[in-house]
């Protein structure tokens, strides 16, 4: 489910957003190392979406086409298997 992805933040809030060269330095990262940096900024941008998901009222979620249940169901992924 992509919907995830498409959620306005409230007014005044800032998404997280970690752009990947932000982990570059002066020692060139091996391929694992920005592969698992890559994924835990992916893992950061999942879990803030997830967690404006979860305090959206349901004309909210009517408004992106989510159920309740939906929702639920996006919120209570676990973070490793998704």
């Amino acid at each position: 489910m992509d919907t995830i992805d498409t959620i306005c933040l409230p007014k005044g809030a800032e998404p997280v957003k970690i752009p990947l060269d932000a982990f570059k330095s002066a020692q060139p990262l091996s391929r694992l190392a920005r592969r698992l940096l890559g994924s835990f900024a992916l893992w950061l941008q999942k879990r803030e979406s997830r967690w404006t998901l979860r305090d959206l009222t349901d004309d909210q979620l009517r408004d992106i086409g989510l159920t309740r249940s939906e929702a639920r169901t996006e919120v209570s992924k676990s973070f490793f298997w998704d």
